[in-house]
């Protein structure tokens, strides 16, 4: 789990929402509750993205802060890790 910073700010219409240490993770919402949920979906995006092109992922920064922010929290990145494994049709495997 990595955990990241994200800062709301309360704008005409809704919440403007983005995570300061993790370039491009921004959204708004109408409300709170949907830009945290549209801000963890983004997020995760980005870094799926970031992890299936070889990228890494930003270090997370405790010490940044969002001067105009109304809100700042920490949100949970959290990756999983998988031993499924699809048999292709006509494939064998040889030890």
């Amino acid at each position: 789990m990595l955990t990241y910073k994200a800062a709301y700010q309360f704008v005409e219409g809704g919440v403007h929402a983005h995570v300061l240490d993790f370039p491009g993770a921004i959204t708004c919402g109408p409300d709170i509750a949907e830009a945290r949920r549209l801000l963890a979906s983004a997020m995760l995006d980005l870094a799926n993205l970031s992890l299936e092109r070889g990228e890494s992922l930003p270090i997370p920064n405790a010490t940044l802060f969002d001067p105009d922010a109304d809100i700042e929290e920490p949100l949970h990145l959290h990756l999983s890790a998988s031993t499924a494994v699809e048999l292709v049709p006509g494939w064998s495997f040889v030890s």
